[in-house]
């Protein structure tokens, strides 16, 4: 009878352990609202935009992941003929940007593949003038990793821009627009 007893204690222990090793965190990070108003373009890439691509639902529209189906090298544009947008890969790992300098066209829209690849850890993109403490011009919808979201960005001047992780301040690269 004792054997039994603790036959089924061990069992029970096993059971929890296990349900607990499973379980996800039942908290997601939740950002300070922004003190910039957002425009009323939705998802528009206009400066200052928070809403990423992909129609009026807000679901991220399909992406390829960083690299893309292009075969271009991540961090730099993909060709935009034929009326499509330039392509900029960027992705996060270990809590730090996979890439600290990337290259997009001056003078015409493009858009920012961002591969969050931590999971369950908050990063975004946002772009700056005059470096990462600069003016922000653009700031893309923070999520929880793993995921990939498209961000539409207005025609920059050709340049340098810093881009920056509002979420980690220190996650800093430079956005060359030629």
């Amino acid at each position: 009878m004792r054997r039994l007893r603790h036959l089924s204690l061990a069992a029970v222990s096993v059971l929890l352990v296990t349900a607990c090793s499973q379980a996800t965190a039942g908290w997601t990070y939740a950002p300070a609202p922004s003190k910039t108003p957002a425009p009323a373009a939705s998802g528009s890439g206009a400066p200052g935009s928070a809403a990423p691509s992909g129609g009026a639902s807000g679901a991220p529209a399909s992406a390829a992941p960083s690299g893309g189906a292009s075969g271009e090298p991540s961090g730099q544009p993909s060709p935009g003929g034929s009326g499509q947008l330039a392509v900029v890969n960027i992705s996060a790992t270990g809590i730090k940007y996979d890439q600290t300098e990337v290259t997009a066209p001056a003078s015409t829209p493009f858009q920012i593949l961002f591969a969050n690849n931590d999971a369950g850890v908050p990063h975004n993109v946002s772009l700056h003038t005059g470096g990462a403490q600069g003016p922000e011009i653009f700031k893309g919808t923070i999520f929880n990793g793993v995921e990939t979201r498209p961000y539409d960005i207005q025609a920059l001047d050709a340049g340098s821009y810093a881009f920056v992780c509002s979420v980690h301040p220190t996650m800093i690269g430079t956005l060359n627009v030629q």
